[in-house]
């Protein structure tokens, strides 16, 4: 049988990667798969907001909550949820959204898939003024500002502003093998530093930074999520801009830079904005871990390596994500609270040696 003459052109063609029709095919395909997991993702979320509230070692009724017709004082049970539960939810899904958010960029700036928020410095070093502040400070309160999260707020921006000022100083340009060496080194000074204060307290004292240091989401209200929401705009803007970049970067510093990304600019936009967001998240909840390395992980292996498509879905899997391991901690030795953070580590010590063990 002979083959009419152009059909196997036709064929190559109809089988051709860079075919435009297919390309556009297979970008549709990708934006349904993200719509999608975005949906799936904010399902969960919306289901972690209205239940996680309701758990905890005193059992509320949802509807008698919600019941208008009583007052709201005479109300035990839209008490518990509006004042007690609902703002410590929220303060999960901000932390939670941002320390995941905040663990994509690290990962892509470092190129490193074992990188996390607290990598470079930033962690520890707001550790530090939080313990400075519960030790040798007076409590102070301006509003919905303590002086707690303000010192941790500033021993955030010293560690940051020592690890940019290493890498800047060791190259003209900006290195991120000296980033992460500075990080590392500072996260070890900082802890010592830390284990002096603590050694140096009573032991009421003692407690109360220990109870900081494993997460605390009891905040007071809404006035510092409100707070802590406007301190995380700049942070959010940047998140908005970078994922393309990122995809570039995710090629090579010198492939990213043919294709017109201004490296550098973008290396330092992604330091910052990720510093920013992990020294708000701890100054609001303390260092929580895991979170950042657990969750972008999870999502890729649903939806690939896109930062365009990663970001999003790690802010909406990670707040929904804290605030379940929130409600554990709320009910596993209930009436006992155990420390979000012993959740995440529980949770996240395991999945990280996983992957360091496969990682190539």
């Amino acid at each position: 049988m002979t083959t009419p003459a152009g059909s196997g052109a036709v064929q190559a063609r109809a089988w051709d990667p860079h075919d435009p029709r297919r390309a556009a095919q297979a970008a549709s395909a990708r934006r349904r798969q993200a719509w999608r997991i975005y949906a799936v993702f904010g399902v969960l979320l919306l289901a972690a907001v209205v239940g996680a509230p309701l758990v905890g070692s005193t059992p509320i009724d949802l509807r008698a909550a919600l019941d208008r017709s009583r007052p709201f004082a005479e109300n035990l049970d839209a008490q518990i949820f509006f004042i007690a539960r609902l703002p410590r939810v929220l303060a999960a899904g901000l932390v939670g959204a941002t320390l995941a958010v905040a663990g994509v960029v690290m990962q892509a700036l470092l190129r490193n898939p074992l990188a996390t928020p607290f990598t470079l410095g930033v962690s520890s070093g707001s550790a530090l003024g939080a313990m400075l502040a519960l030790t040798f400070l007076p409590a102070w309160t301006g509003g919905a500002l303590t002086s707690v999260p303000l010192a941790s707020l500033a021993g955030a921006l010293g560690a940051v502003l020592i690890v940019y000022a290493l890498a800047q100083v060791r190259h003209r340009g900006f290195s991120t093998d000296v980033l992460l060496l500075a990080g590392v080194t500072l996260n070890a000074f900082f802890s010592a530093l830390i284990l002096l204060v603590q050694y140096l307290s009573d032991f009421t004292e003692t407690m109360r930074t220990l109870r900081w240091l494993m997460g605390d989401l009891d905040v007071a209200g809404y006035r510092p999520l409100l707070i802590a929401a406007v301190m995380l705009l700049p942070a959010i803007v940047a998140f908005a801009w970078l994922p393309r970049s990122l995809n570039a970067l995710a090629l090579g510093a010198e492939q990213a830079g043919t294709r017109g990304v201004p490296v550098v600019g973008v290396q330092r936009l992604a330091f910052f904005a990720a510093s920013l967001g992990t020294g708000v998240a701890v100054s609001l909840a303390g260092p929580i871990g895991f979170v950042g390395i657990i969750v972008p992980h999870l999502v890729r292996l649903l939806v690939g390596a896109d930062h365009r498509v990663v970001m999003p879905a790690s802010a909406l899997f990670g707040a929904a994500f804290l605030m379940a391991c929130d409600a554990v901690a709320r009910v596993v030795l209930s009436p006992v609270e155990l420390p979000v953070g012993v959740v995440t580590a529980v949770l996240g010590a395991p999945f990280f040696l996983w992957l360091l063990i496969r990682k190539p």
